[in-house]
């Protein structure tokens, strides 16, 4: 009988950047399913799956069951990492939420900026994160896109360190992408989106909504001079 679980691409581009042997943690875990996938790969040895809901650890649970990794993968019901002790994970997945609210995940463990790697995969919000992770002691060391479903998402792989505060090109548009052949058609989305913000703004009269304003439009070129130089690079 076949013994693999077939994650969607979002899910299984997470889990290869799973080390081998981590001692994992997966909040907002939902289904399980990257815990699970490892597990049955030999990956990792045990996992930690939590999640803030009572119904998706159920699901986990089911999954766990199923595929017969129950005994190797603990569930806990917290908010967070609020029932995740430091030390108890090496490698911590953070998938499938806003970029705001693995902010608040992030502020409320500390410890986690002391040698765990992160794996962050927002699915909004995203400027969000990328600005706060500089500003509070963590450093992006990669950052690559995945298409699932006709969208372009970003995973970002992070550990406690220090970098340059994030541009405006940079938290839009993102880290370390001059390479992904993903990035020009994510540079064109995230222009879109600023362009259209702004232009929700242009009759704005408040002083701070017409800087947001402004802020969106310099973004939006930053963008599109980033996205021409991807072009020309990638030009055959």
């Amino acid at each position: 009988m076949d013994r693999t679980l077939t994650l969607q691409p979002r899910l299984r581009a997470i889990a290869d950047l799973v080390p081998p042997g981590s001692r994992l943690a997966d909040v907002g875990t939902d289904h399980g399913y990257i815990p699970a996938a490892l597990l049955l790969e030999g990956r990792i040895a045990e996992a930690i799956a939590s999640d803030i809901g009572r119904e998706p650890l159920e699901h986990a649970a089911r999954t766990a069951r199923q595929w017969g990794v129950a005994d190797r993968m603990e569930l806990r019901l917290c908010d967070g990492l609020g029932a995740i002790a430091p030390g108890e994970a090496d490698t911590v997945v953070i998938a499938g939420m806003g970029g705001d609210n693995i902010v608040d995940i992030l502020s409320a463990a500390p410890w986690t900026r002391e040698g765990t790697l992160l794996l962050l995969q927002p699915m909004s919000r995203s400027e969000t994160l990328r600005r706060w992770l500089p500003e509070n002691g963590y450093a992006v060391t990669a950052e690559e896109l995945v298409l699932d479903k006709g969208t372009i998402y970003p995973i970002l792989s992070v550990r406690g360190g220090h970098m340059p505060p994030a541009t405006d090109g940079e938290a839009y548009g993102g880290f370390l992408l001059g390479e992904d052949p993903l990035w020009g058609p994510y540079l064109e989305d995230r222009i879109l989106r600023l362009r259209k913000a702004a232009a929700g703004l242009a009759r704005a009269r408040d002083e701070g909504l017409a800087q947001r304003r402004e802020m969106f439009l310099a973004a939006a070129a930053a963008l599109s001079e980033k996205k021409g130089e991807w072009e020309r690079a990638h030009r055959t």
